[in-house]
């Protein structure tokens, strides 16, 4: 029954890739090819070991791990299933971290703390959570399920589910309170972008405005003379 789960687990994690990775041909390419694949199985050794009071054996292969592929991942972490780190190079998970189900991580993205907290120090991302690339969410805090972090996002406080968060520090944009399906991490909608942009749009009318009542002006005192 466990190598039933197991081998369910597994095909289950390969084809979450295929689903999200566009450039993957075939399993045989992520099994033995794909980084972040490794990463996760390696994961999961590691915090065997830890689980069964290793945690010199299961640093080990956390270690050799981030050596090989690039994400380091404290086994202490916990990961749920079918969760995909895309290229991964740079990635860092946290000990206390907790990563929902269906999460999708990007290169870059540091899971972490703030050096101000014991305990549990590192964030959790609820189910259907997806991380852009290089985004730094920080500390003990959740991220609802079904938000999106945009690339180069830094989050250190909590975020509602169906939310897209962007800037630094991050701020929180809901999208009508339902999830964005697509996984575009560049067009993000830019609360403060867009506002400085309507500002501009009223200061360029109200110039117009300006232009035309001295036109009027010079015009009345021609008439005069």
């Amino acid at each position: 029954m466990i190598t039933i789960s197991w081998l369910s687990e597994y095909k289950e994690s390969i084809q979450a890739f295929i689903d999200h990775d566009p450039a993957a041909h075939s399993a045989l390419e992520i099994i033995f090819l794909y980084p972040g694949f490794k990463a996760l199985r390696s994961h999961k050794r590691a915090k065997w070991f830890l689980n069964h009071n290793m945690p010199f054996i299961a640093r080990a292969i956390s270690q050799r791990t981030a050596h090989k592929t690039g994400i380091e991942i404290h086994p202490g972490a916990t990961i749920g299933r079918r969760v995909c780190i895309d290229h991964g190079n740079g990635i860092v998970i946290g000990e206390t971290t907790e990563i929902g189900d269906d999460c999708m991580i990007y290169q870059g993205v540091t899971l972490g703390g703030t050096g101000k907290e014991t305990g549990k120090r590192h964030p959790t991302l609820e189910q259907g959570v997806m991380v852009g690339s290089g985004a730094k969410v920080l500390g003990p805090i959740t991220i609802g399920r079904n938000s999106k972090v945009a690339a180069g996002a830094v989050v250190v406080k909590d975020v509602e589910p169906n939310c897209t968060v962007v800037g630094v520090p991050g701020r929180v944009v809901k999208i009508s309170g339902e999830r964005i399906d697509d996984l575009d991490q560049v067009n993000f909608p830019d609360p403060v972008m867009n506002a400085i942009n309507a500002n501009a749009k009223l200061i360029d009318e109200m110039q117009k405005e300006i232009s035309k009542l001295e036109a009027k002006k010079s015009e009345n005192i021609e008439y005069i003379i």
